[in-house]
């Protein structure tokens, strides 16, 4: 199975990326050091300029999920016992409204888009080489756009974003600064209004599989498009190759793209990368940013939604727009480790883990007094059953952050309490 980000038409030909979980295999070559991952990855889509054949396709396959879900809300209200929800403004905040749902179980998704879609833009980006669509949504009243960095990387140099509000109203834009290895990236307005409505944030830390979540964003350059699921998994390690294979064929920052993503069955296209999933609250808990994809039609164009979509967690998207609205960049944390995939003995069973091949000197890993053959099985409690899975971990982390790593080593566990650092420039 193929995973692919989600959010780009195209019209110059393009890499694929691939990532998904597999199964635990015997050892592989050691991965890039500072704990990077080495599994197969899930795929961005950048497709410009569809052909009008593949268009109306996709165009059936989302009207059905569309339609899906109309079907849905309707049976939530048609009984006539739930209760109605309402939107309530955020004091101290100048941010969209909090929605209160009658009824958790059923929610009315028509409250949530009413509240979030005049926090979710639509971005487009034009280059000599070709153009692109994507998705972003308002991070605070200054102008500030937050959104994927494969949707903008393409307007480096001669390129050109235009954003567009919800009530049509169109703005130019400027990349404020990019960080390619968690493919997070801000843009802003110029000039723009003085009336735009960011989005609530909310807690990606306090969901639950199973909870409700509405995707809304720019599928296929049809703006304003929500789309209705659940929390399918939590804390899914999920790579989509490296941030050198720009959209654009620029060449960017070689970083491995990897996620600590949420996974959702709420319906993601291309077009949709950069834009919300958001709770029955409407605030939102994550980024849009890649999905699954069997594959590629005879075409050559990237096929779509099969419900299964990765979004990037809001408690690192946060902090990554923050620091780069401050600078222009962001800091990463780091372990200090270089590892590879394993299977290992637990007492009489066998667990996959990712097993220490190296530690830097004078990092977090050598300081905690990390070895050469270590297997990492678990950080804070949360299973480690890959390369990738400690990358996405540890990545998610801030620096400063202290954490327990839970090993094996000689055939026993034990835990490990290790302080992140700053990873060092490159």
């Amino acid at each position: 199975m193929t995973l692919a980000p989600e959010d780009h038409t195209q019209q110059i030909p393009q890499g694929d990326y691939y990532s998904q979980s597999a199964p635990p295999v015997p050892p592989a070559p050691p991965t890039p050091p500072l704990g990077e991952g080495s599994r197969p990855a899930p795929k961005r889509d950048h497709r410009f300029g569809q052909t009008v054949g593949v268009a109306l396709l996709a165009a059936v396959l989302a009207s059905g999920g569309t339609y899906a879900a109309t079907q849905l809300g309707g049976q939530g209200t048609a009984t006539g016992t739930t209760p109605a929800a309402t939107a309530t403004t955020n004091p101290n905040q100048n941010s969209s409204p909090t929605v209160v749902q009658g009824n958790a179980s059923a929610p009315d998704w028509t409250a949530v888009a009413a509240a979030v879609s005049p926090s979710v833009v639509s971005i487009d980006v034009t280059t000599q080489q070709g153009a692109g669509a994507g998705s972003g949504v308002v991070f605070d009243n200054q102008g500030h756009i937050l959104t994927n960095n494969h949707v903008v990387e393409g307007a480096a140099g001669n390129g050109a974003i235009t954003v567009t509000l919800s009530d049509g109203r169109t703005y130019g834009a400027t990349v404020v600064g990019t960080d390619p290895s968690t493919d997070l990236a801000v843009i802003k307005l110029t000039n723009g209004p003085s009336d735009l409505t960011p989005i609530t944030l909310g807690n990606s830390e306090s969901l639950k599989v199973g909870d409700p979540a509405m995707a809304v964003g720019n599928p296929l350059g049809l703006s304003g498009t929500v789309t209705t699921g659940i929390i399918s998994a939590l804390n899914r390690p999920v790579s989509t190759g490296t941030s050198s294979q720009s959209p654009f064929g620029q060449q960017a920052s070689g970083d491995e793209v990897v996620t600590n993503a949420i996974q959702t069955s709420a319906a993601i296209n291309p077009g949709n990368s950069g834009g919300a999933l958001v709770n029955a609250k409407g605030e939102l808990i994550g980024i849009n940013s890649s999905i699954a994809s069997l594959g590629q039609s005879s075409s050559g164009s990237q096929s779509g939604n099969i419900g299964i979509g990765f979004a990037i967690p809001v408690k690192e998207a946060r902090s990554i727009a923050d620091q780069l609205i401050k600078s222009g960049k962001a800091e990463h944390s780091f372990l200090g480790v270089s590892t590879r995939d394993t299977v290992v003995s637990d007492g009489s069973a066998k667990r996959a883990g990712a097993q220490v091949v190296s530690v830097s000197p004078n990092t977090p890993a050598a300081n905690a007094g990390l070895k050469n053959g270590d297997v990492i099985i678990a950080v804070g409690g949360q299973r480690i059953d890959s390369a990738t899975a400690l990358v996405a971990q540890i990545r998610e982390m801030t620096v400063g952050d202290k954490a327990t790593l839970t090993i094996i080593r000689g055939g026993a566990r034990q835990d490990v309490s290790v302080t992140l650092a700053a990873k060092p420039a490159s």
